[in-house]
């Protein structure tokens, strides 16, 4: 048996020729397989203004999820901090946590989601990731019930009250992340998706300087870009669709998922394929027997106690069977 818990991230990405609920019907679909599959946790990231994902509230995304499924963990992968206050994202975590309780996550990160003029209007006019540290303090206080003295929610009844909490989790693609994640003593997901780079470094570090605060021990994810198909012709078509996506997102332009006929189709310049080529380490695409390896190399330098997969494919079919394939190539039900 392979020695891994898979768990998932979910962008709910909404393909060419699809509309939005099309690709929210996909999401639920897709948690309820992964609870019977036998992954750890179901993650819905936060977006906003972007035409190839479609999620702006992974909190309401959460309590749909949770109401569909039995097992599995739902929570935020993650809720973009800066946009809110502390106490009212401490307050719906809990309330979620009070409906499916032992089954609720809280990652939360402090990147816009979207460009910044979106931000901008998301936050109301200023969008402030300088205050993020401070958040993620709060956060943590209010959630453990040990707020510091002379804290603005020191005598205040945070609702509702309930005997379990949610998983604190930051969410990070640098040293920044994994730094704040140590000095608070919270559990740390690195998402070598959007970093390739340095990540185990990162890690590493967490775990060497982490102080036990709102958990005693560290716990690290990696978060890996992983498309899994039966054969290596299926594989590539995918992997074209992949391809142009990363060629898409590098010109700024908001798009829906490419298709596999799209990704066929595409020629690019000398300067277009040095794009795709930069990418490709971000992403395991392939059969089981050429991409499981790679994530247990990849567990093994990060020394990880968990695998979270994202998979944004070119059907909702392929992403679905991408999944089945890795549950059973990690025996997750055995």
């Amino acid at each position: 048996m392979l020695r891994s818990k898979l768990s998932i991230l979910d962008q709910t990405p909404v393909i060419d020729g699809y509309k939005v609920v099309d690709a929210v019907a996909a999401t639920v679909e897709l948690a309820q397989a992964a609870d019977e599959l036998g992954y750890t946790r179901y993650w819905c990231a936060e977006h906003h203004g972007l035409l190839g994902v479609a999620n702006p509230a992974p909190e309401v995304m959460i309590a749909r999820l949770a109401s569909a499924t039995r097992r599995i963990r739902l929570g935020s992968g993650g809720v973009m901090l800066p946009y809110y206050s502390p106490f009212k994202v401490a307050e719906q975590f809990r309330m979620l946590e009070a409906l499916f309780p032992g089954r609720i996550d809280l990652g939360v990160g402090r990147a816009p989601g979207g460009d910044m003029a979106t931000a901008r209007a998301v936050a109301a006019g200023r969008f402030d990731s300088d205050i993020f540290p401070q958040q993620v303090a709060d956060l943590a206080a209010l959630l453990s019930g040990k707020l510091p003295a002379g804290h603005y929610a020191e005598n205040v009844v945070l609702q509702p009250l309930i005997d379990t909490q949610p998983q604190l989790w930051m969410l990070g693609s640098s040293d920044f992340g994994g730094t704040l994640a140590a000095q608070l003593g919270i559990r740390f997901a690195f998402a070598h998706f959007i970093n390739p780079q340095y990540g185990d470094a990162v890690a590493k570090m967490y775990r060497e300087h982490y102080l036990p605060g709102h958990e005693a021990a560290p716990y690290c994810a990696v978060a890996l870009f992983v498309i899994c198909a039966d054969t290596e012709a299926e594989a590539a078509d995918l992997a074209a669709a992949v391809d142009l996506r990363r060629v898409q997102m590098a010109y700024g332009l908001n798009a829906p998922i490419p298709t596999v006929a799209q990704g066929r189709a595409q020629r690019y310049s000398e300067r277009e394929q040095a794009i795709i080529d930069s990418q490709r380490p971000r992403s395991l695409i392939g059969t089981p027997q050429q991409v499981v390896g790679h994530m247990l190399e990849l567990q093994d330098l990060f020394a990880a106690d968990e695998i979270v997969v994202l998979t944004v494919a070119a059907s909702y079919k392929a992403r679905l069977r991408s999944y089945q394939l890795l549950a059973e190539a990690f025996e997750l039900n055995q």
